[in-house]
C-alpha cells in the first residue's frame, strides 16, 4: 500500500511530505492508521543532527495515536479498529531489564533506536531505499506498522490528539517524579524548562502532593502557562538567579528535588546547585550526544546529594500510561492545556517553527 509521511533526508532541513511504499505487517505486528502525532523536542534534535539516530532518510515523530487497520499473524493485543496509543519504548517482558521491573529498559529498545522492524527488516520504501522509523513507531506518517509491543489499546471515547501527548510528554515527567524521584508530600520541587516534559514534571509534583513548585524558564508566557498548571512559584531565569531565587524561597535551605527539561549542561549544573543537603536532581531532558557535566565530588560523599536520569518516565508503560489516561478522565490531569495548537499534516514544518521559538506547550500534527 501507499502512505503519505514526512520524510527526514538532510539534517536543518525542513520535512519533505511524499508518498512511500509501505509492506504491510508480518508476524506480531500490525497497521496503525495515525490520526494524531504530537511535536517533540526530541523529534526537533533528530532534525537539528544534534541526535543521529535512526539513520537517514528517516520518518521522525514518536507520540502518536490512531486506529489498527491490520493485525499480522501472532498478534494477539489488539483487532482492526481498536485504537492505540504508540510506546516507542517496546517491552518484551522476557529480557534482564524487564525481569528486574526496568521494562522502560527494554533491550528491545536498542533495535528500535536503528529505525527497523525489530527483526531487523523495513516495512517503508522510496524506490529500492529503505526509510527508517524513528523508535520504530514514526509516527509522521499517515499509516506504518509497528510490532505489538510497541501499542497500547486505548478506550474508544479517548480523543486522539490529547491521548497522543501522553505516550511522550506526560509520562516523561509525570513518572520521573513519581517513579525516579519519587517525591514525598510536602516537598519543595524545581523544574528548570516549563515545555511539554516540564509542565508534565509540574503535574507530576501537584499529584505528588509537593507543597512547593518552582518553574524556572525564560520566557515569561510559559511561566504563566506553569502557573495553571500547579506551580506556586515561578522564576524568569533572564531577570533573576535561579539559584540564588529558589534558596530565598526555601529559607536559605534548598531544593528537596529539581528536574532538568531541556537536556542542556548549564541547566544541569543549575539543578545541582540549587539542591539542599541530601537532595535529589533528575535530568529528564535529551542532551547532544557529545555533551558532558562535572560536578563537585565532594557534595556526593559529604552533602549526599544526588543526580539521577530518568528515561521514558521510568515507568511501566503498559499500566502507567492507562493510569495516566484515567487520571484525565477524572480531572486531575490537564491534556486540554497542554496542547496549545494544532496543525494540519501538511503545516508539521510551521509546527516546528513554533516549538522552536516557544509558542506551544504542545502542539500537534492532525491527520
Amino acid at each position: 500500500m501507499k502512505t503519505r509521511a514526512a520524510v527526514l533526508h538532510e539534517y536543518k532541513k525542513p520535512l519533505v511530505i511524499e508518498e512511500l511504499e509501505l509492506e504491510g505487517p508480518k508476524e506480531k505486528e500490525v497497521l496503525v492508521q495515525y490520526k494524531a502525532a504530537g511535536l517533540c523536542h526530541t523529534d526537533l534534535s533528530i532534525l537539528h543532527g544534534t541526535l543521529t539516530m535512526p539513520p537517514l532518510p528517516c520518518i521522525p515523530g514518536h507520540e502518536g495515536a490512531g486506529v489498527v487497520k491490520e493485525v499480522g499473524p501472532g498478534v494477539t493485543k489488539v483487532k482492526p479498529g481498536d485504537h492505540v496509543l504508540a510506546m516507542w519504548v517496546p517491552v518484551c517482558g522476557r529480557c534482564v531489564y524487564c525481569l528486574k521491573d526496568q521494562p522502560y529498559l527494554c533491550a528491545e529498545k536498542d533495535k528500535a533506536r536503528g529505525g527497523s522492524m525489530l527483526d531487523g527488516t523495513f516495512r517503508l520504501k522510496k524506490g529500492d531505499r529503505h526509510i527508517h522509523s524513528m523508535m520504530g513507531v514514526g509516527t509522521f506518517s499517515e499509516y506504518n506498522v509497528l510490532s505489538e509491543q510497541s501499542i497500547l489499546p486505548i478506550d474508544k471515547d479517548l480523543p486522539f490528539d490529547l491521548t497522543s501527548v501522553v505516550g511522550c510528554a506526560v509520562i516523561t515527567g509525570v513518572g520521573a517524579v513519581l517513579n525516579k524521584a519519587k517525591v514525598k508530600p510536602g516537598s519543595s520541587v524545581a523544574v528548570v524548562g516549563v515545555g511539554g516534559i516540564g509542565l508534565n514534571v509540574i503535574q507530576g509534583a501537584v499529584l505528588a502532593n509537593a507543597t512547593t513548585i518552582i518553574a524556572i524558564d525564560i520566557l515569561d508566557e510559559k511561566l504563566e502557562l506553569a502557573k495553571q498548571f500547579g506551580a506556586t512559584h515561578t522564576i524568569n531565569a533572564l531577570k533573576q538567579d535561579p539559584v540564588e531565587k529558589a534558596l530565598d524561597i526555601t529559607n536559605r535551605i534548598g531544593i528537596d528535588y529539581s528536574f532538568e527539561a531541556l537536556g542542556k549542561t548549564e541547566t544541569a549544573m543549575t539543578c545541582f546547585k540549587m539542591l539542599r543537603r541530601g537532595g535529589n536532581a533528575v535530568i529528564v531532558g535529551v542532551p547532544g550526544l557529545d555533551k558532558t557535566l562535572t560536578l563537585p565530588m565532594y557534595e556526593f560523599s559529604l552533602m549526599e546529594k544526588s543526580m539521577l536520569g530518568s528515561y521514558y518516565g521510568s515507568a511501566d508503560s503498559r499500566s502507567q500510561l492507562k493510569v495516566l489516561l484515567d487520571l484525565y478522565k477524572t480531572g486531575r490531569l490537564k491534556l486540554d492545556q497542554l496542547v496549545t495548537k494544532r496543525y494540519p499534516f501538511e503545516q508539521i514544518n510551521e509546527g516546528f517553527k513554533d516549538l522552536e521559538s516557544g509558542k506551544n506547550a504542545r502542539g500537534v500534527v492532525v491527520y
